[in-house]
């Protein structure tokens, strides 16, 4: 590659860079669009090799993509807002838990001052906002709706996101084609590779990576049932859905569950429960579940998902929580390939003095 090419390269880059950072609240539905497009273009293709016309193998998916998520948050969300209700009423009673309880026997083993907190102040505000959860929720629905500019804005993207799906979908395998045209002939075989093995790191970890959510979700979901954890369900798909992150939704799980079985009362053995059904869940993800759904083939450390999600996040917002794990992927890929090169060079063996 000449100098004057390498240039050229460095200053698309920036481009692109500066493009998606001033564009970020823009981009947002295109790209939730691609990933949806991108997730469904195989099986379009499989219906097209079973001589579904392009335009009809469209359509099956399209409408079975957004039929299963519909149907999904209508049996998802209501539960899961039940539960989440419940357990924000009996907050206060945490509260009140921890001054008779645990207050105690921190101030006691380990000198702490915890009179500071004011969690009287904090428990009776609680109780108040429980017991007034719709006056609540109508304030917050009249103050969006004097924000029209935002409740346009959410509309319009909620409303975006089926209609690019769609032809996004649909002319998928011409957009790839018409990129595939531009790429520099000498180069386009190494490109066209690299981003084959970046498709499939991808393909493979988002496959995985959901399977494996639903399976600790359901999981813990029914354990915590099991054992008579009042909001077992809501606990247990919080911390399934955020096993996205590592080791996040253990932790929030295991949080909300513990609290949960305080608040019941006892003898404390449903606590210890509650960390036996975490303790198989850890066990069954780490041994069973990620090893055979995601696989080692995939090569995305948990440190570096954890990095990518939060620095994306950092510089492009909620963009870039979309873009960090593709970027992640290409940068490991392109890293890998680096690695190779080096190792097959004169420098690395020496020749190069």
């Amino acid at each position: 590659m000449t100098r004057e090419n390498k240039l050229w390269t460095i200053a698309a880059c920036l481009g692109v860079c500066v493009l998606l950072y001033l564009l970020g609240p823009v981009l947002t539905p295109f790209l939730i669009s691609a990933l949806l497009a991108w997730l469904g273009d195989p099986m379009a293709d499989r219906l097209e090799a079973w001589r579904f016309p392009r335009s009809l193998a469209v359509g099956v998916v399209f409408i079975s993509t957004f039929l299963v998520l519909g149907l999904l948050l209508l049996l998802i969300v209501p539960l899961f807002t039940h539960e989440m209700t419940a357990l924000t009423a009996r907050a206060p009673q945490a509260i009140v838990w921890f001054q008779g309880t645990a207050a105690p026997w921190l101030a006691e083993r380990l000198h702490l001052d915890v009179s500071s907190l004011k969690l009287g102040d904090l428990s009776g505000m609680l109780g108040e906002n429980a017991q007034n959860a719709g006056q609540l929720a109508g304030n917050t629905f009249a103050t969006l709706s004097h924000s029209g500019r935002t409740v346009f804005v959410i509309l319009l993207n909620i409303l975006l996101v089926p209609v690019i799906t769609f032809y996004w979908l649909r002319d998928w395998d011409i957009f790839k084609a018409r990129v595939a045209d531009l790429l520099p002939r000498d180069k386009a075989p190494y490109i066209e590779r690299m981003v084959r093995e970046c498709e499939s790191v991808l393909a493979a970890f988002f496959r995985g990576q959901l399977l494996v959510m639903i399976c600790l979700a359901a999981i813990y979901s029914v354990g915590l049932a099991a054992i008579g954890l009042d909001n077992a369900v809501a606990i247990g798909v919080i911390a399934g859905l955020l096993g996205f992150v590592p080791y996040l939704g253990i932790t929030t799980g295991i949080i909300l569950a513990l609290l949960s079985a305080v608040l019941q009362g006892g003898d404390g053995l449903l606590s210890v429960w509650v960390l036996v059904v975490f303790g198989i869940g850890m066990g069954l993800e780490s041994f069973v579940l990620t090893p055979r759904l995601v696989g080692g083939r995939i090569g995305l450390h948990p440190v570096m998902v954890i990095f990518a999600i939060l620095a994306g996040g950092r510089l492009f917002g909620f963009v870039g929580v979309l873009l960090a794990l593709p970027v992640a992927a290409a940068c490991m890929v392109f890293a890998r390939h680096l690695h190779a090169r080096y190792l097959g060079s004169d420098f690395y063996r020496g020749g190069g003095a």
